[in-house]
């Protein structure tokens, strides 16, 4: 599918990758969305928490968050609002021990952890009367989105009828080199503390298998990939974690209409997270690369509180996935 030309442009204050990322999560306010809470059970006897906003629509939105995101992120409950609003149901699905409840297995959520998504996806295909259900993914969450669509290839289920991902770490490895930079210190000591709550929550369940010792050491994902997210879920090292993990290797068994929105100053990627020569020959990848709008961002320029990557959803919804609302 020939690379699709973006209309974006960031507002003329927001004039760097940087900018573009931070202000939507320091400024933007989000209307109200009303979630239920769902318990969805999973193959390895735990759980996955999901919350839910829709008024009995036939297609169903699943969102997945990004690296310690949860359901209550602005920018998935921007997009809940804006799906509502069209007359599409949402799951804003959280991973494992992002709910604000320790999961009770010994792992963490990580980028393969696409039986997860499989238990989400079969979980509301078998239990809820959807016609169409579709993928929206977040950074992180669009990666894992890809991993899984590429995985399942023809086996998908048919209600998924398309996906949309934004912001996509497609290739782990050039995306831990892009946040090992010094102009990108501030996320990933962010992450590395927002991380650390999670390793702790772990040894209090499990004070035999984890440990913090010397954690204030870790530096970069290298660092942390390498000590708890390889080992604990049986790879033998960061790297071997990176390239399992990245969904740049089977982009070209994606079946179904799928746009992935990759800024091009985004400073979480770096070239391998942009798919340009799967793109190119794929039938089912529309790549869309705008000049602007960071990691995540995706500001609008007038007053709108629907962001752009709201409205793009939705558009590509209805001209590409071809559904109606």
């Amino acid at each position: 599918m020939p690379l699709v030309t973006s209309t974006y442009k960031s507002p003329f204050f927001l004039f760097n990758g940087h900018l573009q990322t931070i202000y939507p999560s320091l400024f933007r306010t989000v209307s109200s969305v009303k979630y239920t809470r769902i318990t969805i059970p999973t193959e390895d006897n735990d759980f996955l928490h999901g919350d839910f906003s829709g008024n009995g629509s036939d297609t169903l939105a699943i969102l997945s968050h990004g690296l310690e995101g949860h359901s209550q992120r602005k920018y998935i409950r921007g997009m809940v609002h804006a799906l509502n609003n069209a007359n599409i149901d949402a799951l804003a699905w959280n991973f494992r021990g992002c709910s604000g409840v320790p999961n009770k297995q010994f792992r963490l959520y990580h980028n393969c952890a696409t039986d997860d998504v499989e238990s989400i996806v079969n979980y509301m295909a078998q239990n809820y009367n959807y016609k169409n259900i579709i993928l929206v993914g977040f950074s992180m969450g669009g990666n894992m989105t890809l991993l899984y669509l590429g995985q399942k290839g023809q086996q998908l289920s048919k209600t998924v009828k398309g996906a949309i991902v934004f912001s996509v770490p497609c290739n782990l490895s050039d995306s831990s080199i892009a946040l090992d930079k010094w102009s990108s210190k501030i996320y990933m000591e962010r992450f590395l503390r927002e991380l650390h709550q999670k390793v702790r929550m772990k040894m209090e369940q499990f004070p035999t298998l984890i440990n913090d010792n010397g954690y204030d050491k870790l530096k970069n994902f290298a660092d942390f990939d390498g000590r708890y997210t390889a080992p604990i879920h049986g790879f033998s090292s960061a790297k071997h974690y990176w390239d399992a993990c990245s969904s740049d290797v089977v982009l070209n068994n994606i079946g179904i209409p799928t746009l992935i929105v990759n800024a091009k100053n985004d400073p979480f990627l770096l070239r391998r997270c942009y798919p340009i020569e799967c793109a190119k020959a794929s039938y089912n990848i529309f790549l869309e690369m705008p000049k602007s709008g960071g990691h995540v961002g995706f500001t609008n320029a007038d007053s709108s509180k629907t962001y752009w990557s709201e409205t793009r959803t939705l558009e590509f919804i209805k001209e590409n996935i071809k559904i109606n609302f």
